[in-house]
């Protein structure tokens, strides 16, 4: 091995120790009151708390299929950004970004224009009849094939079971890249409408148009689901066009100062949600499910802001979101990193429910 090529490995191992994420205990000063729940239990349908579960997980049993279980089908398209209005052109970085010296909640970036495609994945659930008004599902970071079969079985599942609606679940791929500078960090971490209006104007027209059917416009209709970036921004979404969606459910979701570039009505990006946003501003007809693992991310960038602990700013959401009396659960995963897969093949199927519970009673369905 030569010497330099050891000094690189040397330096890469020291920064992978240093970078990760230390386990965080439930009980931790400062965290908000939890209830610990039993190896492979879930939360009860009707709490709006906080819950523990893990380290060890049962995986779901409406992840596998079940035979005489109508199954849905599977669509998928493309979307060229040179054909849309929104987002068109992409951008793109060559390098991560400096911090700015005058301004440390922010970076330096230098970006470039790209063109990109966008795949979509449709789910079109057995028992929807074209012309119906159908609820839908907006899961971001979609597939790079087509959804898996476990997740599959679990729509399939919960529908025959009338847990939920028979909604219409469409998997849309992010622009490329991450984080600031990257066309995937100005869809999901700014803080604005836009991603809700490009999902409006550019994604679900065309799934209406390609297959046949009908998407609801009641707000309380729809839900947004997102992992990380994903997962902030399903709330962004929600939060920014109430009129749209009301539902949101998250796991991992970076609720932290991710957004570039720099805006001053919202200064601390996501983490303005716990920070000022909920606490200050009037209650929204939202139901929100939250979820972290106890060695979630913590700083993984040069920005030494104090605002990117995912697990912090995750029990700062579920403190104010109790203060303010929303309909919210948070699950705190113990044996969980970023993303949280073992609990989420435990958990999933009793969110989505959680999530989609009521819908439907306030108008006497």
């Amino acid at each position: 091995m030569s010497k330099p090529f050891a000094l690189t490995l040397i330096v890469a191992l020291i920064s992978s120790v240093l970078l990760a994420a230390p386990v965080r205990k439930y009980d931790d000063k400062g965290a908000p009151p939890f209830k610990v729940l039993k190896e492979g239990e879930n939360p009860p349908l009707d709490a709006y708390d906080n819950f523990v579960i893990g380290p060890k997980y049962v995986p779901a049993p409406e992840r596998k299929k079940v035979e005489g279980v109508p199954e849905g089908k599977v669509e998928q398209f493309v979307i060229d950004s040179k054909e849309t209005k929104l987002f068109n052109p992409g951008i793109a970085r060559k390098e991560f970004g400096k911090v700015d010296p005058k301004n440390p909640k922010t970076l330096i970036v230098e970006t470039h224009p790209i063109d990109y495609k966008r795949k979509i994945s449709v789910y079109i659930p057995a028992p929807y009849k074209p012309g119906e008004d159908a609820p839908f599902l907006v899961i971001h970071d979609g597939p790079g094939g087509k959804p898996g079969a476990d997740l599959l079985h679990v729509f399939d599942n919960l529908i025959a079971q009338k847990r939920i609606p028979p909604i219409i679940v469409i998997w849309v791929a992010n622009g490329g890249g991450d984080a600031q500078g990257h066309e995937r960090g100005k869809e999901y971490d700014n803080m604005n409408g836009d991603y809700a209006e490009y999902i409006e104007t550019e994604v679900l027209p065309r799934v209406e148009k390609n297959y046949k059917v009908k998407l609801t416009k009641d707000p309380d209709g729809r839900a947004a689901m997102g992992n990380s970036s994903g997962g902030s921004a399903a709330l962004i979404m929600a939060w920014f066009r109430t009129d749209l969606y009301h539902r949101v459910l998250t796991t991992s979701g970076t609720f932290v100062n991710q957004a570039w570039p720099f805006d001053e009505k919202y200064p601390d990006g996501a983490w303005g949600f716990h920070e000022t946003l909920i606490p200050k501003e009037p209650k929204k007809p939202l139901r929100i499910f939250l979820s972290v693992g106890d060695a979630d991310l913590l700083n993984p960038n040069v920005m030494r802001d104090d605002m990117h602990d995912w697990v912090e700013a995750n029990h700062r959401m579920a403190k104010v979101l109790k203060a303010k009396g929303y309909e919210y659960q948070y699950l705190f995963c113990r044996g969980q990193g970023h993303s949280v897969g073992n609990a989420q093949a435990q958990f999933l199927p009793h969110a989505l429910e959680w999530v989609w519970k009521g819908y439907g009673e306030k108008k006497g369905k």
